[in-house]
C-alpha cells in the first residue's frame, strides 16, 4: 500500500438486495477503498494483493477457503452483527487472520422489542387491537 493510500476493503456489493447499505458505504469510503466481489473477480491478479481486510455484512461474501487463499495480504475479517457463528473461526485464524464482530450494536433495541412484546403480551394488546379492527 502506497504511502496516503486507503486501505483496500474487500465487500459483496453496495446496495441490492445483499450489498453494504449506501450510507454505510459512504462512511466506510471516508477510511477505506472499498473494493467489490465484482471487482474482485473480475481483476483478481490486481485486486488479491491490495486487499487487507474482508467487511462481511449480513453473512455476505461467504468466507471459506478458496477467499482466504487467493488474499495474501489479508489481516482481518469485520462482521457487522452481533454473532460469528456463520463464520468458520478455526479455519480463518489458521490463515493468521483476526476476526472482530459488534457484539453490544444492538443489545438496547433488542432490549427494547423484548420489554415491549411482554406488556403487549400482558396486556393482551395483539388481541385488543384486532378485535377493535374487526368489531
Amino acid at each position: 500500500m502506497a504511502e496516503g493510500e486507503l486501505p483496500a476493503v474487500l465487500i459483496l456489493d453496495i446496495g441490492g438486495t445483499h450489498g453494504v447499505l449506501e450510507d454505510l458505504a459512504a462512511l466506510l469510503k471516508k477510511h477505506f477503498h472499498l473494493i467489490t466481489m465484482k471487482e474482485f473477480l473480475g481483476n483478481k491478479e490486481e485486486m488479491r494483493k491490495k486487499i487487507q481486510s474482508v467487511f462481511v455484512f449480513e453473512c455476505r461474501p461467504t468466507i471459506d477457503r478458496e477467499l482466504l487463499e487467493s488474499l495474501p495480504n489479508l489481516k482481518v475479517i469485520g462482521n457487522s452483527g452481533v454473532g460469528v457463528d456463520h463464520l468458520d473461526l478455526k479455519m480463518i485464524s489458521s490463515f493468521g487472520v483476526k476476526v472482530t464482530n459488534t457484539p453490544h450494536a444492538v443489545a438496547d433495541s433488542t432490549a427494547d422489542i423484548g420489554m415491549a412484546l411482554m406488556l403487549a403480551s400482558g396486556r393482551r394488546l395483539v388481541e385488543g387491537n384486532v378485535l377493535n379492527f374487526l368489531g
